[in-house]
């Protein structure tokens, strides 16, 4: 007897233990387990950009470069409605000029909501930038004034369309050489 209480004393302390009954000394990680680590920390990264875009909208949007382009096509439109009142025989020339730069104002203002974009139900985001409305100068600007005007408009449209790409440089190319034609011929 006393060898087996020897034997079932070891195996109470643990010596004869057989070494396939002994629990393993790290866990074991196998390709499942590997992929669900794996996948857990591409969930947690993604949750954390997504947190942090979410911080990003309480920051005013940079204001598109086009809206300065707007302002000016709708000024110019009023400055040339208003001169007709100071040279009526230039009134045809100058009728024109104001329906083709309210027609810029209107084209750029087409592509500053179409870059904004529209949700699928067809409303614009809240950050959506109303169209200005430029008010007729109190003395109506001579035809020199306004002819300086349009070259101004002409040479600011021509700078920023070297530094689009695209349709909004095709845009302002246009525009810009509309200018040049409203100051060079139709004010000449």
């Amino acid at each position: 007897m006393p060898s087996s209480q020897s034997g079932l004393a070891a195996d109470v302390v643990g010596l004869t233990v057989p070494p396939d009954r002994l629990p393993p000394l790290s866990p074991v990680v196998n390709r499942r387990s590997a992929l669900r680590v794996a996948g857990g920390g591409v969930l947690a990264v993604a949750a954390v950009g997504a947190l942090a875009a979410c911080g990003d909208d309480d920051k005013p949007a940079a204001a598109d470069p086009l809206i300065a382009q707007e302002t000016g096509a709708r000024t110019d439109a009023a400055a040339a409605t208003a001169a007709i009142a100071t040279s009526p025989d230039k009134a045809g020339a100058l009728q024109t000029i104001a329906t083709q730069r309210t027609a810029h104002a209107d084209a750029l203002r087409t592509e500053i909501d179409r870059a904004i974009g529209v949700y699928g139900d067809g409303t614009t985001p809240s950050r959506r930038i109303p169209p200005v409305t430029p008010t007729a100068p109190v003395p109506p600007p001579a035809v020199a004034t306004l002819r300086t005007q349009l070259q101004q408009s002409q040479r600011a449209a021509a700078d920023l369309a070297v530094q689009l790409s695209g349709y909004r440089a095709a845009l302002l190319s246009s525009i810009s050489a509309s200018c040049a034609t409203h100051a060079g011929v139709l004010l000449a």
